[in-house]
């Protein structure tokens, strides 16, 4: 198999996780367990075998920009650097989901914070986390806690 199909159907998977994440019920264990850990464990597990396969002889390492980018100069080893995001942003995507969950927040108010995780990692994940702060506070601030 490529990488190029490879890299296709890593974002296949990915992308039905997302949309169970965000479509999908989340009531029932089968519901929260493909997004938070069954899809990323798959991928985790392709990631596995290509950083595994396709890191070493491709020789870098992490001590520089140059280091990184010769560590990531086949095909191979880009695709398993992209299989490590998707698994990464779908878990930490689910995560976030669940404590949105937690808090109240209607599930439209949650699919943009999901899909900037999605699209953007870091950037969706500071949002989300600032908004789950932003409507605890209230109720923390009420009963005399701090906020953070």
């Amino acid at each position: 198999m490529s990488p190029d199909l490879l890299f296709g159907h890593a974002g296949t998977l990915a992308l039905t996780g997302w949309a169970v994440l965000i479509l999908g019920p989340r009531r029932g264990a089968f519901w929260q367990a493909l997004p938070a850990w069954g899809i990323p464990a798959l991928l985790s597990a392709l990631y596995s075998g290509l950083a595994l396969a396709f890191f070493a002889p491709t020789g870098g390492g992490y001590g520089s920009l140059a280091e990184v980018r010769q560590l990531l100069s086949s095909d191979w080893a880009l695709l398993a650097g992209w299989v490590h995001y998707l698994a990464f942003d779908l878990a930490i995507g689910a995560m976030l989901a669940r404590r949105l969950d937690t808090i109240g927040l209607a599930r439209w108010l949650q699919a943009p914070l999901l899909l900037l995780v999605f699209l953007f990692g870091p950037v969706g994940f500071l949002l989300a986390l600032l908004t789950e702060l932003f409507l605890r506070a209230p109720a923390r601030l009420a009963s005399g806690q701090p906020a953070a």
